[in-house]
């Protein structure tokens, strides 16, 4: 009986695919954190059969971090194993393939990403470990700034969780990179009337919001709330609504088997015909190529 293999569809999985337009425009407008950018984002828990290969390899660069579990990949020809600890660069346009172990099954964080020094950047991490794979030692800050990166994205795509969450990247690659002079990590949370709305934006997801009622949850009035929104995301605070709305579609389009109406009913948009306009124009692709290329 053949073994299966699955891209996703692991239990606790969860993934950000950042919409390509919205980081062509920030990599061209932000010099500063244009350097080396996430495109993708994810966490795969006990991820039983995860298995992938790309023959031509990826467009980005690929960090791979195994937690727990055991696995291998290949990468230009040359074969490693991984367990905990271990984790594994993957240049842009390398021939490669990795698959979780099927007794003992893998638990990873990875990333995607490139820019304009994310050659030179992989070039040294490879030089350093003197390969493609090494091992660190474990380190909670490490994942709490993976969780960091993730959390600020899944807010939107503001542009200071941009910035933000790219400039973690620094730190994240460089935790691999200089191991032992990984500096200690402290988290902060931000208490502001726009962060404050974003939270209640993520908590009613599932409902058609007014600009109102969002100003209201924070006691604004709808211009007031509506500039400070736009001055510090540079989104309207709708539009970014609608941001959440359509990255939380890509995981039910990734991970679930719900019809095109069945997500828009679950993210309170009635007309479905409304909802794959509003993700075609986010996301470049109609709801169903987006799944299509998913598989």
């Amino acid at each position: 009986m053949p073994v299966l293999k699955k891209r996703e569809g692991f239990q606790g999985q969860k993934s950000i695919v950042l919409p390509r337009k919205i980081i062509t425009e920030f990599s061209n407008s932000n010099s500063i954190a244009s350097g080396m950018y996430i495109t993708d984002i994810g966490y795969y828990p006990k991820a039983k059969y995860h298995y992938r290969q790309r023959t031509h390899g990826s467009d980005q660069h690929i960090l791979i971090y195994c937690l727990e579990g055991k696995g291998k990949a290949q990468v230009q020809k040359s074969n490693y194993t991984l367990q905990p600890g271990s984790f594994i660069i993957i240049p842009a346009g390398s021939a490669h393939s990795y698959s979780s172990a099927e007794e003992d099954s893998w638990t990873i964080y990875w990333i995607h990403f490139t820019g304009s020094l994310s050659k030179k950047m992989v070039e040294t991490l490879k030089q350093k470990i003197n390969g493609y794979s090494s091992r660190v030692a474990f380190k909670q800050k490490r994942i709490d700034l993976f969780d960091d990166m993730y959390a600020c994205l899944e807010r939107g795509y503001g542009n200071d969780n941009l910035c933000y969450a790219n400039l973690c990247l620094y730190h994240f690659f460089s935790s691999f990179l200089y191991d032992d002079q990984f500096n200690l990590h402290e988290k902060t949370h931000a208490d502001d009337p726009v962060e404050l709305s974003i939270s209640f934006m993520q908590q009613h997801i599932a409902q058609a919001l007014s600009l109102e009622e969002i100003a209201r949850s924070v006691n604004f009035s709808a211009s007031h709330y509506s500039a400070l929104f736009r001055k510090k995301t540079g989104f309207a605070p709708i539009e970014y609504f609608n941001h959440l709305k359509i990255q939380l579609a890509c995981q039910y389009l990734h991970f679930t088997e719900l019809r095109v109406k069945e997500i828009a009913d679950k993210l309170g948009i009635e007309d479905p015909y409304y909802f794959s306009r509003l993700f075609t124009k986010l996301m470049g692709m109609s709801p169903n190529q987006y799944r299509s290329s998913k598989t």
